[in-house]
């Protein structure tokens, strides 16, 4: 099983990017998938996840409303679509897959993950 994050780059705040999870190895779209972040001296925190099936969406309070997470049409590929990027928002994304529910408080649910891709907001 392989999660491959990319998309992350250097942005200005206000601006948008979109990070992409490709899976190998497992029918992406019979797991729950969720982005966490990581920024320099900080614990690493769940941002956002979709359940298995497309049921639920949830996010992190700081990012509601600015992201948007989504399936591809192949359904082996899952979006996170950050718009108004902030300051704060700087971290490292790291993606991860689970057959359980979709949930942001417990990073250790999540058996898979991605190698994680560098978000940089600038002011």
């Amino acid at each position: 099983v392989q999660l491959q994050a990319s998309g992350g780059g250097l942005v200005q705040a206000g601006e948008s990017l979109r990070l992409s999870c490709a899976a190998s190895g497992i029918t992406f779209y019979y797991y729950t998938v969720a982005w966490f972040r990581q920024a320099p001296g900080k614990e690493r925190e769940g941002v956002s996840c979709i359940s298995t099936s497309d049921v639920s969406t949830y996010y992190a309070d700081s990012v509601k409303g600015r992201f948007t997470i989504s399936r591809g049409t192949s359904k082996n590929t899952v979006y996170l679509q950050m718009n108004s990027l902030k300051p704060e928002d700087t971290a490292v994304y790291y993606c991860a897959a689970d057959v359980r529910y979709c949930g942001l408080s417990d990073q250790y649910q999540y058996d898979y993950w991605g190698q994680g891709t560098q978000v940089t907001v600038s002011s």
